[in-house]
């Protein structure tokens, strides 16, 4: 059993096809980030989209490759970490952007996020569903800036440095990885 998990973020084109990947490796007990990587997807990033802007090819350690190459390299690296567990938030969405990752455990922190249950910074006075789920206002920003309690950050949409975000949300909620197999498993149940 490997004592790292990644977290991954990817950003989407207009034609939504992935233009960008961020992975960030944590180490299993402290949650802590070992070694990140970002890929720009050449020719994807072409066609612009909603948060091209934010691509960053200046940036140190970005890599622009084709999606075969940045996949394969994403891939090796990974496996040179010994990583077998994906996080991501809003997991579906990029587990369905990546299948050539199905092999991997994908898990989503938004799954904890978003619930009372698990998130001691969701306020008394806010709308959640009987089971605990926040009605709305629980994507990475908002989420962020409750456990953060600052309301002014605001959320990048660079596939990185938003993985690099995610993986304080799970710093900050302080759960054990554990914790989001059980969660896992518990949604399986009721589907």
């Amino acid at each position: 059993m490997t004592d790292k998990f990644a977290v991954i973020d990817t950003e989407t084109n207009w034609h939504d096809q992935v233009m960008s990947i961020g992975v960030v490796v944590a180490d299993s007990k402290n949650r802590k980030k070992l070694d990140s990587a970002y890929y720009i997807i050449d020719p994807e990033y072409k066609a612009g989209g909603m948060y091209a802007n934010e691509l960053r090819f200046d940036e140190k350690g970005t890599r622009v490759a084709d999606r075969k190459t940045a996949l394969k390299e994403i891939r090796q690296w990974l496996n040179t970490h010994g990583v077998e567990k994906l996080f991501a938030y809003n997991a579906s969405f990029d587990r369905q952007h990546l299948p050539e990752y199905s092999e991997y455990k994908w898990y989503d922190i938004m799954r904890l996020a978003s619930y009372r249950q698990y998130n001691r910074a969701i306020p008394d006075c806010a709308d959640c569903y009987g089971t605990g789920r926040l009605k709305r206002g629980y994507g990475v920003e908002s989420i962020l800036q409750m456990l953060r309690k600052n309301r002014g950050y605001r959320e990048t949409h660079n596939a990185v440095l938003d993985a690099e975000d995610e993986l304080e949300i799970m710093q900050l909620l302080g759960h054990e990885i554990k914790v989001y197999e059980i969660a896992l498993l518990s949604d399986r149940k009721f589907r």
